[in-house]
């Protein structure tokens, strides 16, 4: 399919950048609404609560024109998939009522199996004009492991369902048989069959919005106003891009493990900035890994994009305009570019580790951009089981951590950074959900990197089975390799999760435990690292220090050792 010139300044606008702008927002207030629609109605607390979830809007190419401020990681899906639905199908066989399901990382562009998205065009007049958009992450999709994440998989076929791009909707009507077979595969098939009603049902308010922009605007006026909007957004990134000192700045670090036999794989990357261009090089990166945090190239895409969204301009609208001006290249077969059939379900660990590298290259070009090292994960943990009434359950969330220090502001305590994006759930929306109780839920005192300003602090929380025996699988990263500091900053504590018996006896549990079988006296906790600090500690205010030990968040000890004061 032919597309026209979208060369910045190369295209005559019909449209000008006002009403293109106006556009724009009315746009993501779509994508928003979208996002909002299948939060509430959601039926897991992986989606309702922890808000993992995207949603995006098309123009009638495939090109991605507008994303809701979401998961920055699910952008990697969002890139490619429409064009693959059009290039499978052709404009002549995709039908106004219709909708596509995907989540394969390798014929669908998907990031990882749990992601599922679903896509449907925009008709009017019996003309294709757009596509929506939704991905969200199902708490289980089948495979070795409940949660579909644990550790010790080796290969996609053990990490649950694989779905091409496919017809989930043809004409309006659902593919029933296609949808049983999808749900026959998973656990917990009763919350797995609400989570994709609230997309579809998303994907509907989304066409409905879309057609209703359409009737406002007229069709050419959308179509030309897609490709501004790409077009200001390319320009824009090429502005941001140059704004950056000329030179090549280079940087690796470590992904602890794979969950199975690898140790310290190290990610290199080498970026060359030159007038308003990019390009970032991951020669020297270590081949993937035979355990499942393996990154394909659509996640790597979405981990540089981010960062050259938050180091020209965070405020820049990501959609494919961003493209243009950004190179990269990455060994085939490496960790951060991996091959079929390479497991991926813990992709995310690795593209943390990406934005780390990333950032630590760009410390001394532009240090008042950059952050420490934050908890550099998404620890998560897994658990499933029986309850007492005899329902089964597959609980899966992850959890924040320290985020870095800035170069004039303490880290943030407790949260997710880069790459997710999610929430941490509340213990009510737990608890109420689930037969799990919360014995503690914390910060974790002192896991904050010294400096100037202090990094942020990981969390501890308590896990419990109430009246019955479950399954624990868990996905831990910086739980070795410690999140570092920047200019003269201390490092963040590192995470650990633990197995405590009911006699009080501590067990430290590998950093990728797999469907561990655990007593009904069992808890277990996940630490999740710190983060790193900015700048020479002998330069922190006293009245940070006061207030740092006053609030039980840093101890006396700790204050002696790391600032000598």
């Amino acid at each position: 399919m032919g597309q026209p010139d979208h060369q910045a300044g190369g295209l005559e606008m019909a449209i000008n950048p006002i009403d293109a702008e106006l556009l724009r927002n009315h746009m993501a207030s779509i994508a928003d609404e979208m996002y909002v629609a299948l939060m509430k109605s959601a039926y897991s607390t992986n989606i309702k609560e922890r808000k993992d979830h995207s949603t995006a809007l098309f123009d009638h190419t495939g090109r991605v024109v507008v994303q809701g401020e979401s998961m920055p990681l699910h952008l990697a899906s969002m890139l490619g998939l429409v064009e693959i639905i059009l290039e499978k199908y052709g404009v002549d066989g995709i039908c106004d009522g219709d909708m596509f399901l995907s989540n394969d990382p390798y014929v669908g562009r998907g990031s990882h199996l749990p992601d599922v998205a679903i896509a449907a065009p925009v008709f009017s007049s019996g003309k294709l004009l757009m596509f929506v958009c939704n991905i969200a992450h199902h708490a289980d999709m089948g495979g070795m492991a409940p949660g579909s994440m644990a550790g010790g998989m080796t290969e996609i076929y053990q990490e649950g369902l694989r779905i091409p791009p496919i017809k989930l909707f043809e004409n309006h009507e659902l593919k029933q048989d296609l949808m049983d077979m999808i749900l026959l595969n998973v656990r917990v098939p009763e919350e797995r069959i609400g989570d994709y009603n609230a997309q579809i049902a998303s994907n509907q308010l989304g066409i409905r919005r879309c057609k209703a922009l359409i009737e406002k605007w007229g069709g050419d006026t959308i179509t030309e106003g897609c490709d501004a909007i790409i077009a200001a957004v390319k320009k824009r990134t090429r502005a941001g891009i140059s704004g950056l000192p000329d030179g090549v700045y280079e940087f690796e670090d470590i992904v602890d493990d794979d969950g199975l036999l690898r140790m310290d794989i190290r990610i290199r990357v080498r970026i060359t900035v030159a007038d308003d261009e990019i390009e970032f090089d991951f020669a020297g990166t270590d081949p993937q890994v035979e355990g499942n945090n393996n990154v394909t190239m659509a996640g790597l895409q979405a981990s540089c994009l981010y960062c050259v969204k938050v180091l020209i301009d965070p405020e820049c609208p990501q959609n494919h305009g961003m493209l243009d001006p950004i190179t990269i290249k990455a060994p085939e077969g490496s960790v951060v570019n991996a091959v079929f059939p390479a497991a991926s379900a813990a992709r995310a660990q690795t593209a943390q580790r990406i934005v780390d590298c990333v950032l630590g290259a760009f410390a001394d070009a532009c240090p008042e951009r950059v952050i420490a090292a934050g908890n550099g994960a998404n620890t998560s943990a897994a658990f499933f089981g029986q309850s007492q009434t005899g329902k089964y359950y597959v609980y899966l969330e992850t959890l924040g951590g320290g985020a870095g220090a800035r170069a004039y502001k303490d880290g943030t305590d407790g949260v997710q950074v880069h790459m997710t994006n999610t929430s941490n759930l509340p213990i009510e929306a737990l608890e109420t959900e689930y037969p799990l109780m919360i014995e503690r839920y914390e910060f974790v005192q002192d896991s904050g990197g010294s400096g100037k300003y202090r990094g942020g602090l990981g969390i501890r929380r308590d896990y419990r089975p109430i009246g019955h025996t479950m399954t624990f699988s868990g996905q831990g990263e910086r739980f070795r390799n410690q999140p570092w500091g920047i200019f003269g900053g201390g490092a963040g504590a590192a995470g650990k999760f633990t197995l405590i018996h009911d006699n009080g006896e501590e067990k430290r549990l590998a950093n990728k435990p797999a469907a561990l079988k655990l007593d009904e006296n069992a808890i277990i906790s996940v630490v999740t690292a710190g983060a790193g600090g900015y700048g020479d500690p002998a330069e922190r205010a006293e009245a940070s220090l006061r207030e740092d030990v006053e609030s039980g968040k840093f101890s006396s000890d700790f204050m002696t050792r790391s600032y000598h004061r």
